[in-house]
């Protein structure tokens, strides 16, 4: 669901075969299946990963959980509008705002389950959810000054994101040494303790802080020569 208005760029490295899939399920769906339904598995699914990731700290196999949680969040949130393209039924001034809006809530959900599990400290895991909302914004700011709807940095979406996830939920459960890496660190003058996927989280946190600053920097600089100063009137 997005501006009919705006172009969508999709380049990420599973987006032929993701594409092929998803027509593919919508061509099969339910008649009583419609796109606003699969918004809600999509938030759905946030919930679940949510879940999956607080109750961890009981057992960490509860990440399995959270792997479902993704699965059920793609599946609703990467079909509901490919859903209303096969069926030539898009709503694009409704359909963009109410995906984005969900999105921003979605999102929301999964940062702080990871940030209320054992597994990465809760001010990081805040952190990186406040640096995606700004790509989030940006991405919806050029859809209506530019019409490009950019989807993927490095050739990597939501998708890869969700992948990537599974992958490392995998790791934790069967990767004893993993999850039970610790290493106590001086913040600021502040003690904390450092988790394996506190390293990641920071990582991700520095990428997603270069991809922004360089985004912001490039969209500036296209904007202001589309949009120059005005000479000074002559006396």
């Amino acid at each position: 669901m997005t501006d009919k208005k705006a172009e969508r760029i999709q380049t990420s490295f599973l987006n032929g075969i993701e594409k092929k899939a998803l027509v593919w399920l919508a061509a099969r769906q339910p008649k009583w299946m419609v796109s606003d339904m699969l918004t809600f598995i999509g938030t759905l699914g946030a919930i679940v990963i949510a879940a999956g990731y607080i109750l961890s700290s009981q057992s960490i196999h509860f990440l399995w959980l959270s792997s479902l949680g993704f699965i059920i969040n793609w599946y609703g949130d990467s079909l509901d509008g490919t859903l209303a393209r096969v069926r030539d039924m898009q709503r694009p001034i409704y359909g963009y705002y109410l995906d984005h809006t969900v999105d921003c809530i979605n999102e929301a959900f999964m940062f702080l389950g990871v940030g209320l599990s054992p597994l990465m400290n809760l001010p990081l895991a805040l952190m990186i959810l406040v640096v995606y909302l700004f790509l989030t914004i940006n991405v919806s700011v050029n859809a209506h000054l530019k019409g490009e709807f950019k989807l993927t940095y490095l050739k990597l979406g939501p998708t890869e994101f969700r992948v990537f996830a599974i992958l490392v939920n995998t790791l934790f459960i069967l990767v004893r040494p993993l999850r039970d890496f610790s290493q106590q660190v001086n913040i600021l003058g502040h003690p904390a303790e450092l988790r394996a996927l506190d390293v990641a989280g920071i990582i991700i946190l520095v990428l997603l802080v270069a991809i922004y600053l360089i985004t912001i920097i490039s969209d500036a600089r296209a904007y202001a020569k589309a949009d120059p100063m005005p000479e000074k009137k002559k006396d």
